[in-house]
């Protein structure tokens, strides 16, 4: 509305910007969640063709020696998947973090809007206070004025 300003207006703009912040910071955990359960995923389908050459290589002839490099490296697989187990833990409970601050940043941005709300009512409501007594005294003169001129 015309004419009004809200003295706090720049919290009001620091705590959207805070928001906007957390959501950014929401949406790359995210991503980084995303990231880590795309590498376990392909980690345990790493895992899985591994065991399928080592159950087609051991029903035929293959040098002991072939067998064993197999199971080492699926044994290396399992590792990195224990590994990346911790990764994907890790990502959730970031991105739980800073889930929460997001929450508490729209909580405290809304807060500030609503201040910002309720001074502008205070301000049209007085507005309109001061145009409705504009209205009145204009009426009061109007009348006055009709009163003289029928004495």
């Amino acid at each position: 509305m015309a004419g009004f300003r809200y003295a706090l207006q720049k919290i009001v703009d620091l705590k959207g910007s805070e928001k906007s912040m957390a959501e950014w910071a929401f949406a790359a955990s995210l991503g980084k969640l995303r990231q880590e359960e795309e590498q376990l995923r392909e980690l345990n389908d790493e895992r899985e063709r591994l065991e399928s050459a080592l159950e087609s290589t051991s029903s035929k002839p293959v040098p002991l020696s072939e067998l064993i490099a197999v199971q080492r490296y699926i044994d290396v697989v399992d590792s990195r998947i224990r590994k990346q187990h911790e990764d994907v833990k890790a990502a959730e409970l970031a991105a739980q973090k800073r889930q929460k601050l997001l929450t508490a940043k729209m909580v405290d941005e809304k807060v500030w809007l609503n201040s910002r709300e309720r001074a502008l009512e205070r301000f049209r409501n007085d507005r309109l206070a001061k145009e409705q007594n504009e209205l009145d005294e204009i009426a009061i003169v109007r009348a006055a004025s009709a009163a003289r001129g029928r004495h």
